[in-house]
């Protein structure tokens, strides 16, 4: 029997975060976790590939600051991929929940208790962010990203009638065992990993439940999301539609 969590007690979370190159985002944001989860059992697993930078360096030092039993840096030799960095975090999880999240601070911490106070009251397997929602919204995009975004959302949408407003969205809260079981069964890379896990998920039956949040373009570095990412992400799209 696996354990739903029931009991806010008993809980504890594990938050995943993949990075490469974030070495000056990656200390705020830990602050900002701890900041916002004050009463809350949690780990912060930093799954890094090969950043050259110094990510591995400042993650030492945080684990100098709050214990290597909260921060957890797994490192990887390597760029492999966002799906595999999951599936590689998943093993290292002590908690009954995981969180997902983006490390470049477009993901704000202080919507974390908003995640966990939406799967207590609603017993959900997964609490998914949207931008699309009354509530929620983008900072820092232009226009052309904005209406590209929507589009691609309304597409999907329109496609694969998944259940929920923001598909390519990865700030998300499951249920560990339920993780488990959708990333299993996804074969899909980068960002149209995302998708294809809330699809999968919602075809599996999951009740999936949403906050709305409001998604902020990183302070620091360089976007990775290129021409490429797009035709990666219809070229999922028409694969999701076939095999869903």
């Amino acid at each position: 029997m696996e354990d739903d969590g029931n009991d806010k007690g008993k809980n504890k979370y594990s938050i995943i975060v993949p990075t490469y190159n974030e070495r000056l985002n990656i200390a705020l944001l830990v602050y900002l976790v701890f900041k916002h989860l004050r009463d809350v059992d949690f780990e912060i697993i930093v799954v890094d590939d090969g950043s050259p930078d110094g990510t591995q360096e400042i993650v030492e030092q945080l684990q100098n600051v709050y214990g290597e039993d909260r921060i957890l840096l797994r490192p990887r030799a390597k760029k492999l991929g966002l799906g595999t960095a999951y599936i590689h975090g998943l093993k290292h999880a002590s908690g009954n929940f995981v969180v997902i999240m983006d490390a470049d601070l477009s993901h704000h911490p202080k919507y974390l208790p908003s995640f966990i106070k939406k799967q207590l009251e609603t017993g959900a397997s997964i609490v998914t962010g949207t931008r699309y929602v009354k509530g929620g919204g983008v900072h820092g995009w232009n226009l052309m990203r904005k209406l590209t975004s929507r589009g691609a959302n309304v597409l999907a949408q329109t496609l694969l009638w998944p259940g929920v407003s923001d598909l390519t969205g990865s700030f998300r809260l499951y249920k560990k065992w339920v993780l488990e079981d959708v990333i299993s069964s996804c074969v899909s890379k980068g960002y149209v990993f995302q998708m294809e896990m809330i699809v999968r998920a919602s075809r599996k039956g999951y009740l999936i439940e949403e906050v709305p949040i409001t998604f902020v373009d990183r302070v620091y570095g360089s976007s990775k999301l290129g021409g490429s990412e797009i035709v990666e992400y219809l070229k999922g799209l028409a694969y999701l539609l076939v095999t869903t």
